[in-house]
């Protein structure tokens, strides 16, 4: 535990020129190490595990937060959003999109970057609002809006996209007889996930620069979704429901269960996704003058199934494809070196925004070759891995059980304790959807982690 004291606020040099802008401000605080003075009880570690996965409480949570998408702001007559001149975007969408991989934007964090990463997160927000959570409702687990009224329901009624497909999620897991006498929410196999929308308003694209198609995805939030996160051993990918994939990429078994299981009456998500996004690229791929690019973003489980969309979409279509691209906030580990490696060859870029506070992001399995530097590791000529001070034996067990995770894509750190108005860092506060996007919003830089307007998307 650290206290924290008056903070030193830096201020820029300002000037009356018209050639310069006024710097935002950088609010530093400084640590002091103690001893801990209190430890949590078990019973408030329950507490907070129960905020977290607690969804009534969440969505009422979620819907007190700002909005980006103003009720005075419209699509057709704003000729800039978050500050950004229209021009500006449009010219270097593709480098947004992560065409460089993000070379020399994430740190200090890229102006039009910023916004780009909040505006996709605002539409991972309306997954979630547009879920109904009341298990008392006989529409639980669905969506509550139709497709033309979701984002209007939601409160983005000036994204300039539409929804072209609710998108469900159906779990694998065999559920006993026993199960039958249980609440209907409990056994819920599918439920509402997220959408498929289609950038359409003329305006908005001339500002983006292309026709941008959005794939959202909310976090886990029925039963069946979180016995699936349990199952956290690796397990091979596969193209269909009885088809291994002709790589050794191997994938958590959980997530690709609920990506890929169906029911009699339900396609499976890839099976939607596929679909859909044939349709799209049908539709729209053949305008030449207007680029078409793919954007999967998710928040938590979701994040770990935009990655499996993407790379499904890769490995689907031979066809020539838009440029696809992930934004992640608060993802779990996905899959193994081998799947990572095979994300790279696909050219599908992925930017995960990670809170390094939030214990989801360090879970499941063991990383042995992070490239971010958390453990370092050899990789012999055989193909395995050696992780120096480690023992042998450690290695060779969590390897057999398959265990052994990669961390995929780039990577923007931030952190909770960073934020001069966050006052609380348990679980819940610090996996929450709205904590990643207060972070996105105040971080500068490594040197200087947060500026000081930054009050947005807290709730008060």
């Amino acid at each position: 535990m650290t206290i924290m004291r008056s903070p030193k606020i830096l201020l820029s040099p300002t000037t009356t020129s018209t050639n310069h802008v006024l710097k935002p401000m950088c609010i530093t605080f400084t640590h002091e190490p103690t001893k801990p003075t209190n430890t949590l009880s078990m019973s408030e570690v329950v507490k907070n595990l129960e905020k977290l996965i607690n969804p009534i409480e969440h969505t009422k949570l979620s819907s007190s937060s700002s909005s980006l998408y103003s009720s005075s702001s419209s699509s057709s007559s704003s000729s800039s959003r978050f500050g950004i001149r229209q021009e500006k975007l449009r010219k270097r969408w593709m480098e947004c999109q992560g065409y460089s991989d993000w070379e020399g934007m994430l740190d200090p964090l890229d102006e039009t970057l910023r916004a780009e990463i909040l505006r996709y997160g605002h539409f991972v927000e309306a997954a979630y609002k547009s879920f109904e959570f009341d298990p008392s409702s006989p529409s639980y687990a669905a969506c509550k809006y139709p497709k033309n009224r979701l984002f209007d329901g939601c409160g983005f009624s000036s994204t300039g996209y539409k929804v072209t497909k609710h998108l469900r999620a159906t779990s694998g897991i065999r559920l006993p007889r026993w199960i039958e006498k249980a609440p209907n929410w409990v056994a819920t196999k599918s439920s509402y996930i997220g959408y498929v929308a289609v950038c359409d308003n003329k305006e908005e694209i001339k500002r983006l620069g292309r026709r941008d198609v959005v794939i959202a995805f909310r976090g886990t939030t029925t039963c069946l979704e979180w016995l699936e996160n349990l199952r956290a051993t690796l397990t091979h990918l596969r193209c269909t429901t009885t088809e291994i994939d002709d790589s050794d990429a191997m994938v958590e078994s959980g997530f690709l269960s609920l990506y890929t299981s169906s029911t009699p009456s339900c396609l499976s998500l890839q099976q939607m996704v596929r679909e859909e996004v044939s349709r799209i690229v049908q539709t729209y791929g053949g305008d030449g003058d207007v680029p078409l690019s793919l954007t999967i973003t998710g928040h938590s489980l979701g994040a770990a199934l935009a990655t499996l969309t993407a790379y499904d979409i890769q490995t689907t279509f031979n066809r020539p494809m838009p440029m696809v691209t992930v934004i992640s906030f608060g993802g779990p580990r996905v899959g193994d070196r081998s799947f990572r490696e095979k994300l790279e060859r696909q050219g599908t870029k992925v930017l995960r925004i990670v809170n390094s506070d939030d214990v989801i992001t360090k879970v499941p399995g063991f990383v042995f070759d992070d490239v971010g530097g958390n453990i370092c590791a050899d990789v012999a000529d055989d193909g395995n891995v050696n992780v120096a001070g480690l023992p042998s034996w450690i290695q060779k067990r969590a390897e057999d059980a398959q265990w052994v995770y990669a961390e995929v894509g780039k990577e923007l750190r931030l952190s909770s304790r960073d934020s001069p108005y966050l006052t609380s860092f348990n679980v819940a506060t610090c996996h929450d959807l709205n904590t990643y996007l207060h972070l996105v919003d105040g971080f500068i830089s490594s040197r200087c982690p947060f500026r000081a307007t930054a009050k947005r998307f807290l709730r008060r």
